[in-house]
């Protein structure tokens, strides 16, 4: 690898990880046609070279494949990067332990590492979270992983986990789009847990680089997420009328403002944007140094407060659209 450059540098629980890191999830599924397999290697490591050292999978994304992925593109620098993977709990479950134990050797099998440094609950358990937070304590201690994590949690739950067993980060969707979990953020920033925006670019809306015209298909979730509705794209350009103006100003993009947003918020805040080109990389991990001043920052939160925001991204529409495409390919 080429020598790394340098990215400002952020605390999630007792990791330290660049400001903005990596999800990797569109390369394996979930955005179309994924690069070929050499192709997501090299963008990996690009990644690094750029700064990045947190590195985002799970073992729902491609089936596996994902982690497998991540692991052989890092695998030569594994004490200079944070890892994080997610599982899921599917089904009646009737030994807690031995399934998550399970599903942890299964992640760390493909992974190719003898530890995993976060290990993610993908989406809450429909049983008390103090019963997974007792079982990850045991995993700490037995050195399988470094921290661990909760996705789409709230601020009570975040609380009652950590004080079973203090949580590294906590991954809930959160960008311009979706603000829901924000109340969550200054619960972090207390407890020391870092909070990781999955989707921060709204799915790559906030980019502003997709129209009414752009057509999804296949493996794409942009097919079933609303704010990519023809009508919804139209009624919500005057958010990205907002950020073109803002980055003109700023000499930046508006997916760089987006992303300086999030940053400004709390020193806790860790966005992991997905990205399949070079140029994304470039400009993604740009807005490292894209510094709001104290101004700049009330004032877009002033604006924000004034537009409104049609359409969403949701858990059941993409499950719903991606059994649509199932039974469309039997």
């Amino acid at each position: 690898m080429n020598q790394q450059k340098q990215m400002k540098k952020r605390k999630i629980g007792n990791l330290t990880v660049s400001s903005i890191g990596y999800g990797c999830m569109g390369l394996s599924h979930g955005y179309g046609e994924c690069p070929p397999h050499e192709e997501c290697l090299r963008l990996i490591k690009k990644a690094f070279e750029l700064g990045c050292t947190f590195f985002d999978t799970a073992e729902a994304y491609g089936h596996g494949d994902n982690e497998k992925l991540v692991g052989e593109a890092l695998k030569d620098i594994l004490d200079k990067v944070v890892v994080a993977t997610k599982f899921h709990f599917i089904g009646e479950i009737k030994d807690k332990e031995s399934y998550m134990r399970e599903h942890l050797k299964a992640s760390l099998n493909r992974l190719g590492m003898t530890y995993v440094d976060v290990y993610y609950v993908h989406r809450l358990p429909n049983f008390p979270i103090e019963e997974v937070a007792e079982i990850m304590k045991k995993f700490i201690n037995e050195k399988l992983i470094k921290g661990w994590g909760l996705s789409q949690a709230t601020p009570d739950i975040i609380r009652r986990a950590h004080k079973v067993c203090p949580l590294t980060c906590v991954q809930n969707e959160y960008s311009m789009m979706e603000r829901m979990y924000e109340d969550c953020i200054p619960v972090c920033e207390e407890l020391g847990i870092g909070f990781i925006p999955f989707s921060p670019l709204a799915s790559g809306f906030l980019s502003g680089k997709y129209g009414k015209n752009d057509e999804y298909k296949g493996d794409d979730v942009r097919r079933v997420i609303t704010r990519f509705n023809k009508d919804n794209i139209a009624k919500n350009q005057p958010l990205l009328d907002y950020l073109h103006k803002i980055a003109k100003e700023k000499n930046s993009t508006p997916a760089q403002i987006s992303l300086a947003w999030m940053l400004k918020k709390s020193p806790c805040v860790v966005p992991i944007p997905g990205m399949r080109k070079d140029e994304r990389l470039i400009e993604n991990f740009g807005a490292d140094n894209v510094e709001l001043s104290d101004e700049e920052f009330k004032n877009i939160e002033e604006e924000l407060k004034k537009i409104s925001i049609y359409g969403n991204r949701t858990d059941e529409d993409i499950i719903n659209g991606l059994n649509s495409l199932n039974q469309l390919k039997k």
